[in-house]
């Protein structure tokens, strides 16, 4: 059984967020605007995209 991928692409900025928020973003591994990771789609992952939802978005 694969596993599934999902794409996440950072298309706002994290400055003027908050710490936790910039966290989660650099711990998705996305650095610079337009950035795009591809990670497997975990329970934890996508909480973590869910809590910063309206800097990410998920590329399919």
């Amino acid at each position: 059984m694969a596993n599934k991928t999902i794409k996440i692409k950072l298309v706002r900025s994290a400055i003027n967020r908050t710490q936790r928020q910039k966290d989660t973003v650099k711990a998705l591994g996305l650095r610079k605007m337009n950035h795009i990771v591809e990670k497997e789609a975990t329970p934890q992952i996508l909480g973590m995209v869910a809590k910063v939802q309206h800097l990410v978005e998920v590329v399919e």
